[in-house]
């Protein structure tokens, strides 16, 4: 069989935690941060995790 193609988008965005979980950024922190709240940006910093039911999707598109 022939190896699957890892997604070049997907290989920039999410990363794996040593349990195998997906880590994601969250949106809403690159630009036009000025009419955001301190607290609002504060909580944009935090690393994610990815949803169980989108967990499967992303590791194909990482292939996994």
């Amino acid at each position: 069989m022939p190896k699957i193609k890892t997604n070049s988008g997907s290989k920039k965005r999410f990363t794996l935690t040593g349990t195998g979980r997906v880590k994601r950024k969250h949106a809403y922190k690159s630009h036009i941060l000025t009419k955001k709240t301190k607290k609002q940006k504060r909580n944009l910093t935090h690393i994610a995790i990815v949803a169980n039911v989108d967990e499967k999707r992303v590791k194909a598109l990482l292939g996994m």
